[in-house]
């Protein structure tokens, strides 16, 4: 790997704590670009690239036909690398300093219901082996807490304070957010850590979520988790541990809560960040509104 790739790399592990898979993402992008000129553009080095690379680059990934979505991933990879690259002096300026991103449709992710969540609950409500009481859990934190995936695989058995019944939740960037829990939460936790110690072996014992062999789980585990459990209650498309986080979102909205109190639970760094959680709550106060308002009735 190239020096300033290499470096790249340290800085995302080290200092912005990434995870292995966007770490590994992030890099990728940044390869196939440096192939990509090394094609297209006389093996031009990354060190001396302007917007007019970029620009062909983006032209050239629009007619392989990739979504607009992925190439603003990668453009976004490739900014980063170049204010990394901005940084330590290695360039004068950052050829996508003033980069657009491509315009992509908005999808509007549908929430999980109340009914949705109570039917998986009590479909499991009696099943008492490791495996279950763990995934069952891991259901109640995604829904009652809001954390992200690699929010939840990273929990720490310290992290969880049950004398003021919160939890300590390491997000993106390193920040630090404590979430209240709910005694229905905590009690599951008690019950998933008394038979947490049966286990026969515990390799990662600090983690607090583990594996039958008692390692750390891996965020394709649990996607499929969620995605098997949900698929016996839902007909919805997507079915994934992003979809409990903003079903949680939605249901604190749909039921009084303030933008900037779920703002600040879900972590985000700004409010525009939760603002996408508001149409789903729109949706229902339309139907408060129609059902309720005199002038409907008449």
């Amino acid at each position: 790997m190239p020096t300033n790739l290499q470096a790249y790399q340290d800085y995302l592990q080290k200092e912005k704590n990434y995870s292995p898979l966007t770490l590994r993402a992030y890099l990728d992008d940044v390869i196939a670009f440096q192939k990509y000129l090394e094609v297209h553009h006389q093996n031009i080095s990354l060190n001396e690239v302007t917007y007019t690379q970029v620009r062909s680059w983006i032209v050239y990934l629009v007619e392989k036909k990739i979504a607009n979505k992925s190439i603003n991933r990668k453009a976004s990879s490739l900014k980063s690398f170049y204010k990394f690259l901005l940084k330590i002096k290695q360039i004068e300026f950052n050829p996508l300093a003033k980069h657009k991103s491509l315009k992509t449709p908005k999808k509007l992710q549908i929430p999980f219901s109340e009914k949705e969540l109570n039917q998986i609950a009590n479909n499991y409500l009696d099943i008492e082996d490791y495996e279950s009481v763990r995934n069952k859990l891991i259901i109640e934190l995604f829904y009652t807490t809001g954390i992200r995936r690699a929010e939840l695989i990273s929990l720490q058995t310290n992290n969880i304070d049950k004398y003021n019944k919160t939890l300590k939740v390491l997000g993106k960037r390193n920040k630090e957010r404590i979430i209240p829990i709910l005694a229905c939460t905590l009690d599951l936790l008690e019950r998933y850590l008394e038979l947490r110690v049966n286990l026969k072996t515990i390799q990662n014992p600090e983690v607090l979520i583990l594996s039958k062999n008692g390692k750390k789980l891996s965020e394709t585990f649990v996607y499929r988790m969620i995605n098997s459990y949900f698929s016996t209650v839902s007909e919805k498309i997507k079915k994934s541990p992003h979809v409990l986080r903003h079903t949680f979102a939605t249901h604190l909205l749909n039921n009084g809560a303030d933008l900037n109190s779920v703002k600040e639970l879900l972590g985000h760094a700004s409010l525009s960040s939760t603002q996408i959680y508001t149409h789903s709550s729109l949706a229902e106060l339309k139907k408060v509104y129609q059902n309720s308002h005199p002038r409907n009735k008449e």
